[in-house]
């Protein structure tokens, strides 16, 4: 059937004919849960006829008509159906799920994953692959690579395997997406299961009016009198930095830190442990001793070795003034509350707050005034603008899947058309907690030579406006702002001729490299007076509050650094091993990061189960990428800071050689071509205060 009459046969799913929306975006408010399936059904359809098309291709294979098919008869409006309605899909489940796209989710997950194996399993279409990676014409860096990994991929997902051997790697594969899918589910059902509900004003005590405000509306909202606190960073953070009420911070400190481990439906120890062995089993079968083993042949670090030594020679390094950082709290809250005080986990944030105030006199609460969202956007915006010369401007024509969403059409210094970036700034029911950036649509260029443009979304879940107030940020809602907008900035500026190489589509090491380098400016002063304006007065941010962010930036460095190495120990440690795990979780998680840990641990706490970026997000054995990537960044931005951190040219040179490559070169390449040399960890230690600055 040809793609017309299948056009005019489905005229009422929007994922089966042109959008005719603003840059062809998503409809979003003309989608039924019924046309997700049928759209997924019609791309799994669509991709077969096109395998079939490849592998009885009676020519001889080549790098053209095998890797790069492309059939003209498909017309003006070809698209990647399933790849179209995958995106829009994956991205509800993440933001606006309910129990409908659940369910949707739990069917489709076998089914696709029995897709995916169908095509990487394809005997003939490997051959064809192989004949080409054995028999090509002189190919392009960027067509090379896309050989490679077109090759490599089918290898990684068994396509030297027996028929046994392949047979079982389905049956694992398969097992693994729906168990790393019941992981998110059942993470985000706790999450949004618990919640502080006060109705004594006095146990307000200490708490700002933000916060406060914040939670009146959450019990507004649920019908209730009072005030509700729930697991959302922006309602949990300042809850655990400022209530004086020590039972109540345990019990949302509790509550936080058991989040999928209690005796319900929701208990995601026992899917964990088998996604950790089910992970193992693959690599195996696939030839290597472990899942690390496989992950790493195709990241920066290159082996398990490499990955430790990072995360040792970290520890070596911050341990010291981590331990050091930790007495001084201990000592501040007995000076405080007595020397027989003991301080327990759930004292922390509060202890470590009252320290910071009496070093730097600087609070989150200070700052907020001065961090309006809008304010916030317009200087971040801003940033892109004087570094890189493009623009945004809000379009209410392009469809939101919610009132929260905004959605910007972005240009480039030439005034031709960019990109589409959705923004969607805080919680609410339905919405994973976090922060990350996605994709609607991929760049890439077509077989007429056309630049499709990406269409990218940032989803956080940062402060809400109250009845009383606009949405105020603090300084690190600010610097998770600028974190996701690097990726976007990566996702926007991708120039590439293949989508599978484009944008975010590097190694998982390189990737954080953008957004983290976009943190730095969250406390440049130059940066901070462009846009940090007091929401009622419309004064500027004074300097002597700026000169405290600045002397304050490394108050706790050693403590986060081992907290973020604690992360990739434990990481390591499931997927580094070689035997069947059959240990408690619990116990396990707490000897394996005990070399990073200098605070004290509890028996019923644990981070594996709600750990979703090694679960369910892609980071199993990538962990220690946000480590590798600080070290990138850290030295990328001392470039910056020599040349001058709104420098057009050395940000042209990271643009051209970073942000718009994509994956069509070594990760090590396109930084050296930046940087001119390889990293070094030395700028990290300075900008932390490790090590003092020659």
């Amino acid at each position: 059937m040809s793609e017309n009459k299948i056009e005019n046969q489905h005229k009422q799913n929007p994922f089966l004919i042109p959008y005719n929306t603003p840059h062809e975006t998503v409809p979003f408010g003309n989608i039924t849960t019924a046309d997700y399936e049928e759209a997924f059904m019609e791309g799994i359809k669509r991709e077969d006829e096109e395998t079939d098309e490849i592998i009885n291709n009676p020519e001889e294979p080549t790098f053209d008509n095998t890797l790069i098919h492309i059939d003209e008869s498909k017309g003006e409006h070809y698209y990647d159906l399933l790849n179209r309605v995958s995106n829009t899909f994956s991205c509800m489940l993440s933001t606006e799920t309910n129990d409908d796209l659940d369910a949707l989710a739990q069917k489709m997950s076998p089914i696709l994953t029995k897709h995916s194996n169908d095509i990487s399993l394809n005997k003939r279409l490997f051959e064809r692959i192989k004949y080409v990676y054995e028999h090509h014409r002189q190919l392009t860096p960027e067509e090379q690579m896309l050989l490679d990994n077109t090759y490599d991929g089918f290898v990684r997902s068994g396509a030297l395997l027996d028929d046994e051997g392949k047979k079982r790697l389905r049956a694992m594969t398969e097992k693994a997406g729906v168990l790393a899918l019941q992981f998110s589910q059942n993470l985000l059902k706790e999450n949004k299961a618990f919640e502080l509900h006060i109705t004594d004003e006095a146990q307000l005590d200490g708490l700002p009016d933000t916060a406060k405000e914040a939670a009146r509306l959450a019990a507004k909202e649920k019908g209730k009198d009072g005030w509700v606190f729930n697991l959302d960073f922006p309602s949990y953070s300042p809850f655990m930095t400022y209530s004086t009420q020590r039972e109540l911070r345990r019990q949302m400190f509790m509550a936080r830190g058991t989040e999928g481990t209690h005796d319900n439906e929701n208990n995601n120890l026992e899917i964990c442990r088998q996604l950790i062995n089910l992970r193992r089993e693959m690599a195996q079968l696939l030839g290597f001793d472990t899942y690390a083993d496989y992950v790493l042949k195709h990241r920066m670090a290159s082996n398990v070795a490499n990955v430790y030594k990072l995360l040792n020679d970290l520890i070596d390094a911050y341990k010291p003034t981590a331990q050091e950082e930790l007495k001084d709290i201990e000592a501040e809250a007995k000076k405080l509350e007595g020397d027989d005080f003991e301080l327990e986990p759930w004292d922390f944030s509060f202890y470590s707050h009252k320290l910071k105030m009496e070093r730097y006199n600087l609070d989150a609460e200070m700052l907020r005034p001065y961090f309006e969202i809008n304010k916030v956007i317009k200087g971040v915006f801003g940033l892109a603008t004087r570094l890189y010369g493009i623009t945004f401007k809000e379009n209410k024509e392009i469809p939101v899947y919610h009132p929260d969403v905004k959605a910007y059409e972005v240009f480039d210094k030439d005034g031709s058309y960019l990109a589409v970036l959705y923004a969607d700034f805080h919680p609410r029911k339905g919405k994973q907690g976090g922060a990350w950036m996605t994709e609607f649509q991929g760049q890439w260029i077509d077989h007429k030579g056309n630049n499709v443009r990406p269409h990218v979304s940032l989803v956080m879940n940062l402060t809400k406006p109250t009845e009383e107030k606009p949405a105020l940020l603090t300084l690190g809602e600010v610097e998770t702002f600028l974190h996701e907008f690097g990726h976007a900035l990566h996702g926007m500026f991708a120039n590439t001729r293949f989508a599978s190489l484009s944008g975010t589509n590097v190694w998982w090491d390189f990737v954080e490299l953008p957004s983290q380098f976009m943190e730095n400016y969250a406390v440049e002063k130059d940066f901070l007076r462009t846009f940090a304006f007091h929401y009622k007065t419309g004064e500027p941010i004074p300097d002597d509050l700026i000169e405290r962010i600045v002397r304050s930036r490394n108050f706790l460095a050693g403590y986060s650094c081992l907290r973020q190495v604690s992360f990739g120990l434990l990481d390591m440690a499931y997927y580094t091993m070689k035997e069947p795990f059959t240990a408690d979780i619990i116990p396990f998680e707490k000897q394996a990061w005990k070399k990073a840990i200098i605070t004290k641990q509890l028996p019923d706490t644990c981070m594996t189960t709600q750990f979703s970026h090694i679960m369910a997000g892609g980071y199993a054995a990538g962990y220690y990428s946000y480590k590798w990537a600080e070290v990138l960044e850290a030295d990328a931005f001392s470039v910056f800071k020599k040349n001058g951190i709104f420098d057009q040219k050395t940000a042209q040179s990271f643009r051209d050689n970073i942000l718009s490559r994509g994956g069509t070169e070594h990760p090590a390449t396109l930084y050296r071509r930046f940087r001119g040399q390889d990293p070094t960890i030395d700028a990290l230690l300075e900008r932390n205060g490790i090590k003092k600055t020659k």
